[in-house]
């Protein structure tokens, strides 16, 4: 695979459409935005974010006002393409096998730019380790921390699985990746 020049950009959430409940606001939004100028401008990139299969509800009022909500599904294989690499990071001396979707996002030209969804769902995986990826902020430190090793460190060796081997550079929207770099200075030592 040729990759020399390209950008891997890391978000912890990324918009690209409705039916993909992956974000929560502005910065979904931004780096969906950010990706699709990309494939206008035909801007070399490869984006890295988890996969959200959890957390997003219906609501809805009673004729009194009273709430109740409704679990948002979604069937992930009907917009997203499981790729076959897989990889692993350490969480708390256990490891954590992880696999990723695609999405392509085209631009108005034909030129498009590939987004990577990591999942941690997998049989192999403990109970818990498995709902890593499953939502948006959830949980608390602990869970984000462990968020975070999936995104930054998983992320960089999923890119390199895929054969992204010459990424020109690395951009974290926000600090939720920024463990990539003990993953980056890891690789030259």
């Amino acid at each position: 695979m040729n990759t020399h020049g390209t950008i891997a950009y890391f978000s912890m959430e990324i918009g690209l459409e409705a039916g993909v409940p992956t974000y929560s606001g502005g910065l979904g939004v931004l780096a969906g935005d950010t990706i699709r100028a990309a494939a206008d401008l035909k801007i070399p990139l490869v984006a890295v974010t988890l996969l959200h299969r959890k957390g997003y509800f219906y609501q809805r009022l009673d004729a009194s006002g009273r709430q109740s909500e409704e679990p948002a599904e979604w069937v992930i294989a009907d917009f997203l393409r499981e790729m076959p690499p897989r990889v692993s990071v350490t969480v708390e001396d256990r490891t954590v096998q992880l696999r990723c979707w695609q999405y392509e996002v085209m631009g108005a030209s034909g030129f498009t730019v590939p987004v990577y969804f990591l999942d941690t769902d997998l049989p192999d995986n403990t109970d818990w380790d498995r709902t890593l990826t499953h939502f948006l902020y959830g949980g608390d430190r602990h869970y984000r921390l462990c968020q975070e090793v999936v995104l930054g460190i998983g992320g960089v060796r999923m890119l390199r699985a895929l054969g992204y081997d010459n990424i020109a550079r690395f951009h974290m929207n926000e600090g939720h990746a920024s463990l990539l770099t003990l993953e980056l200075l890891d690789e030259k030592a």
